[in-house]
């Protein structure tokens, strides 16, 4: 294993999102995860029927306590959930992780539609935590939340990403999979510029997890000392991957296979 990952973030008890599918990423993709909790959801493939908040206190001591012992090369965030959270993390952040890439992956609404950040942590998110970030990986709708802008073909995604930056975050990938059409467009600005990664639309249900799964893949190559594009066209290229090899579970969104890159020879070799 090469690169620490920090994920902050809930936890899935269907296993194909949050802190679950954060850590089968990081580890598929040769890395060592470790975690913060910030809440406990009831999940499944079909929605999020429970959440159980973790104490703000609680969620700054495990990344307090995990930073001064392991360490870590990356920090993801996910689903933080509320100001109190957001700022408790912030403050750790500000403490014990500068110099340290971090990912945030603003979490605000789950795949089944279920509401996963306050509106008052929308807005500390946005003026504490992004000023922290390296990158940024929003979906459409909370790229549009941020901004302000209706996005509705790529070149008002563009136009969104420039402004996201404006934010202060220096880095954003833009996920495009919200918008019709046979490609999916995931876009990265840069104060180099804008970098466009496609791929052909896969037909399916089995996308849960797929913003957790492609933030953490990035994080994980930041933490192994990739530059920046290379993370993300790995990434990119990973999710992909494990959603055309999904292992078609459950009767709502389903998981990906995050196994993908397990080397079948090696394991049948275990037995």
């Amino acid at each position: 294993m090469r690169g620490r990952v920090l994920v902050v973030a809930g936890s899935d008890s269907g296993g194909g999102a949050g802190i679950q599918a954060d850590i089968k990423t990081i580890t598929a993709l040769d890395a060592y995860a470790m975690t913060a909790i910030t809440a406990i959801t009831v999940q499944d493939t079909r929605g999020v029927h429970f959440v159980h908040a973790v104490p703000p206190a609680t969620v700054a001591a495990q990344m307090a306590c995990v930073l001064d012992d392991i360490g870590a090369d990356a920090i993801k965030t996910g689903m933080l959930g509320d100001s109190a959270t957001v700022e408790a993390v912030c403050a750790v952040l500000e403490a014990q992780a500068r110099g340290i890439a971090l990912v945030v992956d603003p979490v605000m609404v789950a795949k089944g539609g279920a509401a996963l950040l306050g509106e008052p942590a929308l807005d500390q998110l946005r003026r504490r935590l992004l000023p922290l970030a390296a990158l940024m990986t929003p979906n459409l709708p909370e790229a549009e939340a941020l901004s302000g802008m209706t996005i509705t073909d790529e070149a008002s995604m563009h136009r969104a990403a420039e402004a996201l930056r404006a934010l202060g975050v220096p880095a954003v990938l833009l996920k495009g999979g919200h918008l019709d059409g046979t490609e999916v467009l995931d876009l990265l600005a840069t104060e180099s510029g804008l970098t466009e990664f496609r791929a052909p639309r896969i037909a399916t249900r089995h996308t849960h997890g797929t913003g957790c799964t492609l933030a953490s893949a990035v994080a994980a190559g930041l933490a192994q000392g990739m530059a920046l594009h290379a993370a993300v066209g790995r990434a990119h290229a990973y999710v992909q991957a494990a959603i055309a090899a999904a292992p078609g579970l459950g009767g709502g969104h389903g998981p990906l296979n995050h196994a993908v890159t397990v080397d079948p020879a090696r394991l049948s070799a275990l037995r």
